[in-house]
């Protein structure tokens, strides 16, 4: 994400419970992947894994720009 993005984002976290939960989540699937990221091989089962972590944080990154789309258009 853009730092400006960021930036909105965490300006609008107080107000806005669920793009708290997207943030967190996407923050969460960051973390995981980094972690998968670094190790030297993985097993079909942690490729698999990997894959599913990046569609969830495909999808949920998908709602947090809808939202911050709709906030934009609305200020």
């Amino acid at each position: 994400m853009e730092p400006r993005d960021v930036a909105l984002i965490e300006g609008l976290l107080p107000a806005h419970p669920e793009l708290r939960g997207l943030w967190e989540e996407h923050l969460r699937l960051d973390r995981e992947l980094d972690e998968l990221h670094h190790r030297r091989f993985l097993t079909i089962e942690e490729e698999a894994r990997r894959q599913q972590l990046r569609k969830a944080k495909l999808a949920g990154r998908d709602r947090i720009e809808a939202i911050l789309r709709g906030h934009r258009a609305s200020a």
